[in-house]
Order: C-alpha cells, then sequence, then structure tokens
C-alpha cells in the first residue's frame, strides 16, 4: 500500500519549511528510517525519515521549495501503485495529472567571485562569479573556513556541491591563497602537500602586476540562505501583527557577580555547572515569572482574541550558532534549581550548535530570554516569538554612578530591555514585571533562599 510522507508540523508557530535536500530520488529503492529529504525552518535544519519499506514512487516538490507543514511530499510503496490520490492542491489550483521530479532549484545562490588566478584541483572549478549548485550546509562551511566553493568538485546530485566536497577542498587543495596562486602562478610548491615554502619564493616567476581596484565589480548579488529567508519572512510577521512596545531598566549588579565568582572558585568542589550571568538570569524570570500578576508574559495570543496562559513557565533561550539563531526551550524551569536550568541551556546550546535540535526542542516556549551581552551592547529592541506576548533582552554590564551618603560612586548595572505585545497587556503590568525582576536580581541570595 502506497504510504505519503508529509512536511512534519515542527512547532505551532512554523507554517512551511523549505526543503533543502533530496537523499532519494524518483525510482530508488528506500528502508524504513533511511534519510528521504533535509529541510529548514527558521530554527534549525532537520531529517525526514521514511516510515516504511519501498520505493520512491513520487516526489512533488524540487529542492528550495516552500513547502507547507501537513503537506503530502512525496509517496513510499511497490512499483505499479498509484500515487494520484496524494497529490497535494496548494493555492487553490489543481494538482498535476503527474508531479514532476524533483530537481534542484534552477537558480542557485552566486558566490562572491574569486581572483581569476587558476589554483590546482583534481576537478575543473567553475568559473569565477559563476552561479553554482551547492546546498546549504556546504555554503555555511564553505563561508567559515573561508574556502571558495567554485574550486570543488560537485559529487551531490544533478551536479550540486554538497558539504563532503568542501570538506575535501579543504582537505586535498586549494594548497594556497589566492593571493599566493596569483603571485606565484607556475611555480610548484616544494613544502608539505605540495604547499609553497620560503624556499619556492626566489624560484617562482615574476608576480603579474596586482588587479586595480578599478576593475573588481562595483558590487556582488547573493541570494540569502534558506534559513535566513525564513527567519526575516517570522520576524516581519511578528513586527507587522503584533502591538510591540519596548521598556528598558537596569540593576545592580554587584550581587549577581560576587554570587558569580564565589562559584567559579568554589563551584567544583561543590558539584555544581559553570554557572554564568546569563543561567542566573534565566532562573530569576522563571521565578519572577511564575507570579500570577505576571500572567500575561507567560501566555500566547492566538488569532488576536484569545489568550492562552501557561501554568508551567517554558523559557525559550536565544542562541547563536553558525547557521543562524535558534531558541530551544527549557520546559518548566519554575520547578529547576539554579544548578539544573544552567546544565540544561548549555545541554541545549551545545546541541543546537552540533546541528542536532529536534522540533520538540524548539518549540513550546512561553516565553524568550536574549542575551547579547557578551557582545558589549548595551541596549537593544528584540522582536516578540510571536505567539508569545514578551521577550527579555540582556545587556553587558557598565560602569554607572550614583549618589551615597553624599559621596559619589561607581557600581556595574546590567541593562534590561522588555518588548511585549501591548494587545495582551499595558505598559504598567509590563513595567512592574520588570521592577519585579530588577528586585530579584538584586537581592538574587534571597530569591534562593525561598
Amino acid at each position: 500500500m502506497a504510504t505519503p510522507v508529509m512536511m512534519p508540523n515542527v512547532g505551532i508557530s512554523v507554517e512551511s519549511c523549505i526543503l533543502t535536500e533530496w537523499h532519494k530520488k524518483k525510482g530508488d529503492a528506500v528502508k524504513k528510517g533511511d534519510v528521504l529529504f533535509t529541510y529548514e525552518t527558521d530554527k534549525s535544519t532537520l531529517e525526514e525519515e521514511s516510515p516504511v519499506d519501498g520505493i520512491m514512487l513520487e516526489q512533488f516538490f524540487k529542492e528550495d521549495d516552500d513547502i507547507p507543514t501537513m503537506t503530502n511530499v512525496c509517496v513510499i510503496g511497490q512499483e505499479g501503485e498509484s500515487t494520484a490520490e496524494f497529490a497535494p492542491k496548494l493555492d487553490n489550483q489543481e494538482a498535476p495529472a503527474e508531479a514532476a521530479p524533483a530537481a534542484p532549484a534552477a537558480e542557485e545562490a552566486p558566490v562572491a567571485a574569486a581572483p581569476a588566478a587558476a589554483v590546482p584541483t583534481a576537478a575543473a572549478p567553475a568559473q569565477a562569479g559563476e552561479f553554482i549548485k551547492i546546498s546549504p550546509r556546504a555554503r555555511v562551511l564553505a563561508e567559515k573556513t573561508g574556502i571558495d566553493p567554485h574550486f570543488a568538485a560537485p559529487t551531490g546530485p544533478n551536479g550540486r556541491i554538497i558539504e563532503r566536497d568542501v570538506r575535501t577542498l579543504i582537505e586535498n587543495g586549494p594548497t594556497a591563497t589566492y593571493a599566493a596562486a596569483g603571485e606565484f602562478a607556475g611555480a610548484a610548491g616544494t613544502g608539505l602537500g605540495g604547499k609553497f615554502s620560503v624556499a619556492d619564493i626566489g624560484a617562482a616567476p615574476a608576480a603579474p602586476a596586482a588587479t586595480a581596484a578599478a576593475d573588481l565589480p562595483e558590487y556582488v548579488d547573493e541570494k540569502m540562505p534558506n534559513i535566513r529567508k525564513v527567519i526575516a519572512k517570522q520576524m516581519v510577521a511578528s513586527l507587522s501583527t503584533a502591538a510591540q512596545l519596548t521598556h528598558t531598566t537596569s540593576f545592580d549588579a554587584t550581587e549577581i557577580m560576587a554570587f558569580r565568582k564565589k562559584v567559579k572558585e568554589n563551584g567544583e568542589k561543590l558539584g555544581l555547572a559553570n554557572i554564568t550571568l546569563n543561567d542566573i538570569i534565566l532562573f530569576a524570570v522563571s521565578r519572577v515569572l511564575a507570579k500570577p500578576e505576571h500572567k500575561a508574559l507567560n501566555a500566547h495570543l492566538l488569532n488576536g482574541d484569545t489568550m492562552r496562559y501557561f501554568n508551567g513557565v517554558h523559557l525559550g533561550v536565544a542562541v547563536d550558532t553558525d547557521r543562524g539563531l535558534v531558541v530551544p526551550t527549557i520546559k518548566n524551569a519554575q520547578n529547576m534549581s539554579l544548578n539544573e536550568i544552567s546544565a540544561k541551556a548549555k545541554e541545549l546550546a551545545a546541541t543546537c550548535k552540533n546541528g542536532g535540535a529536534t522540533p520538540d526542542m524548539l518549540s513550546g516556549a512561553s516565553f524568550t530570554v536574549s542575551n547579547v551581552g557578551s557582545y558589549g551592547i548595551e541596549s537593544f529592541t528584540p522582536v516578540i516569538n510571536t505567539p508569545q506576548t514578551g521577550i527579555l533582552g540582556v545587556d553587558t554590564v557598565t560602569t554607572r554612578i550614583r549618589e551615597v551618603n553624599g559621596e559619589i560612586k561607581t557600581y556595574p548595572a546590567m541593562g534590561l530591555s522588555l518588548t511585549y505585545d501591548h494587545r495582551a497587556l499595558d505598559g504598567s503590568p509590563a513595567s512592574r514585571f520588570l521592577v519585579d525582576l530588577r528586585n530579584a536580581l538584586e537581592n538574587f541570595s534571597l530569591l534562593l533562599s525561598k
């Protein structure tokens, strides 16, 4: 019996996903558990496995298509079985009688032009500045390592450069930088693996004249990565649908910094995790947000007229990864100790950075905390992850002054920025939340004793 495979529903706020790569083609034999395709949300890259043994009878979409969740993507079955009943109908259009086989998108992201000098490579590279077919994972790896994928030999479907092609390029060549390739074109490197050594410089032919800056193109157009497009779409939707307003304050960070220092010095002996200032913020938010008077911030606003109040505090924690911002969730943080929150936050962050985040990890948050203090940011306006009603931005520690008993003294101040949906709550309750959070952080030892 033919079995359709749908684009999974990966979260309440995710309406569609981008199919980034097919791992099976039409007509291939498939085993249960085989990866059929890779897809992207605004938070992560995920893989969909086959639920049954059979043959890939049909593929209804091509790579880079933006596919609504719970839509049939392909069909697994036995040879000769019909797939017509599973063909999706989108945008009120009749489904085609026979879906076209999957193929890469006609237009791929252009990659910035490389210098014209040739670099030895095992395969003929694409011409500099040429549009190339490259998977998102391969593009991220190339950007991270500074490798020009034009020189990669494509081994993916339909001439597509995939991650292993970039890794092969990193390991085997080119063996010189573009600058070296241009200056020493025609010279053979005598170093390990053919790399140029100091001795090679004297033997190299004279360098050609450098390309004048005026000869460089005025600009380079590059298609946005799929994950960036999805994030952009979500941010525009958030700002256009929610009545967002931001309040800012700061608090005296003396106590939490002293606590952090104690933990750093003695935590290992006591079996504590490496508790950070951000862990302390998360702990305080979980306690303050759990108060009944702040329920409007621990909530979702659905369809513009229904409030969903959560009994547990499910903290979304913004994590910066090579692929972009992802937000895993610490479920029921109000019941966890500081040490447990710290350990869970680090576990989730590591999983996201390694690309192993699951839909369950990235869904269900009732409130989000985004900390950019490590970058030295003193104030910013975070954007709500709708349908959540609030998000807290955490800023860097700055030195401020105040009068104490007639004396001017300095103190470390940390900024907090609360963006809230004005449809769900007014400015006064939003301000009261910030005041409560500020008091909890300035008296952190008392908060821990509760």
